[in-house]
């Protein structure tokens, strides 16, 4: 399987933020961000294996600034580091006021998506490298954060084992 670079599996969406898709506030839902996010991830995980992917995790989402009604929401998206069937890949959200063109970077995320054969199994994906310095300096410490997702995910595990699926929880 030959190595892909990070640029090769960019994928880019921008959409309208319309009052449907805002809150009391007159801002962008979170979980409607959450969506985009998770869409132009995958896009990017698809275009690097070439595959049929799941989303394994969601690292992090982080709102910095709000996305106001008006606003565009640009999501970009792309595979930083892999391992095995796994890829990791970065989502940063910019919003622009359409009218004055200020731009400002509003949200960043780390997803993690499984590449799947027909019958939903992981199998492997290509490694990918990194060729500018941001690109460097995810892959740099992507190690670092998979094994923190590792950590997480096994609490996680503990946590519906304990709770199980009945209520009250004793």
């Amino acid at each position: 399987m030959d190595r892909k670079p990070c640029s090769n599996s960019l994928a880019v969406k921008t959409s309208h933020v319309l009052p449907p898709d805002t809150n009391n506030h007159g801002t962008l839902f979170g979980g409607k961000l959450m969506a985009h996010i998770d869409d132009v991830a995958a896009l990017a995980a698809i275009r690097h294996a070439r595959l049929p992917v799941v989303t394994a995790s969601t690292d992090s989402v982080d709102f910095l600034e709000p996305v106001k009604e008006g606003d565009s929401i640009c999501v970009e998206a792309f595979v930083t580091w892999t391992h095995n069937t796994s890829m990791e890949v970065f989502v940063k959200a910019v919003t622009e006021d359409l009218l004055t063109g200020e731009r400002s970077v509003c949200t960043t995320a780390f997803l993690t998506f499984v590449a799947v054969d027909d019958n939903g199994r992981p199998i492997p994906v290509p490694e990918v490298y990194p060729e500018t310095e941001q690109e460097k300096q995810l892959h740099q410490f992507a190690p670092e954060r998979a094994a923190q997702r590792k950590k997480r995910r096994q609490h996680a595990k503990e946590l519906a084992k304990n709770f199980g699926t009945a209520y009250p929880w004793n």
